[in-house]
């Protein structure tokens, strides 16, 4: 009798837990893991970006002062405010690539994957996570980035439209995160990682029309920097700023709308077959 006594007194196991359709702790707490880790270096993640871009901006005036001369669409134009909104695009998208495609490198190499495929953790979940820290890295650098170029008296950055400037700096944050996340999904080691930063990354930006009007170019070049997804992205941004763009703001809406999707839609992929992530 006592035995049943005290087996009828232990408490009952917890019922299993119900997140609905989205585990938003779980979410939260992964979007959270991923700022805290650039959030502990930030010398290194944060500063180190808004230096570059400072010398970069120095570097430029000081080699063409007010001699630079533009053309085309941005002709009257001051070459700095040109090219301070370029440089400071060209950063936040460096610096989202960099936080999804080295933590996930990262996991793998040390085999520390498990952390976030063993929890109750969807591909969606993953995926919002895991792009979602990086595009709070990569606007934090813009953020402190134009801060730093305009109150130095580098340029002056004077905003025309807001809207495009809010647009195409989450599309081009999340954009290069989706990017980061399949590199570092594929990527075996750093050196792999390495060649797509710069074998890919690097070209794209720095031939997107971040220093220059892409009408200079001859042909066939000027056409295939419109095949150029981060062109659009620097293009519109900078129309933001300028008020000048060397396409239709409205066709880039368009196009970084639909290859962000697909980058993300990508990301979410290969978390659902679990390639390269699971045995």
């Amino acid at each position: 009798m006592s035995d049943q006594i005290s087996a009828d007194a232990r408490p009952l196991p917890a019922p299993p837990r119900n997140y609905g359709a989205i585990n938003w702790i779980g979410l939260w707490t992964l979007y959270q893991r991923e700022v805290g880790r650039f959030l502990k270096v930030w010398m290194q993640t944060l500063f180190a970006p808004v230096i570059t871009t400072l010398l970069f901006m120095t570097v430029f005036k000081l080699a063409f002062g007010n001699r630079g001369e533009l053309t085309g669409d941005f002709a009257g134009l001051d070459y700095n405010a040109f090219l301070a909104p370029g440089l400071i695009i060209m950063s936040m998208l460096q610096n989202a690539f960099q936080n999804t495609s080295s933590s996930l490198t990262i996991a793998k190499v040390q085999g520390s994957q498990v952390d976030f495929l063993m929890p109750p953790l969807s591909p969606l979940e993953l995926t919002l996570g895991f792009i979602f820290g990086a595009v709070t890295r990569g606007l934090m650098v813009g953020v402190i980035g134009g801060l730093a170029i305009h109150f130095s008296g580098l340029a002056d950055l004077n905003i025309s439209m807001i809207w495009p400037i809010i647009w195409f700096s989450l599309m081009a944050t999340i954009f290069l995160a989706a990017l980061g996340a399949i590199a570092g999904i594929w990527a075996e080691k750093f050196d792999h990682l390495a060649a797509i930063t710069n074998f890919v990354i690097v070209p794209l930006t720095f031939l997107s029309g971040t220093f220059y009007d892409i009408k200079v170019l001859v042909e066939p070049f000027q056409t295939a920097a419109h095949f150029d997804p981060i062109f659009y992205l620097i293009d519109g941004f900078r129309a933001g700023f300028i008020g000048v763009s060397n396409s239709s703001l409205m066709t880039g809406v368009i196009a970084s709308a639909a290859f962000t999707f697909a980058a993300c839609l990508w990301v979410w992929w290969l978390f659902r077959t679990g390639y390269k992530l699971k045995s």
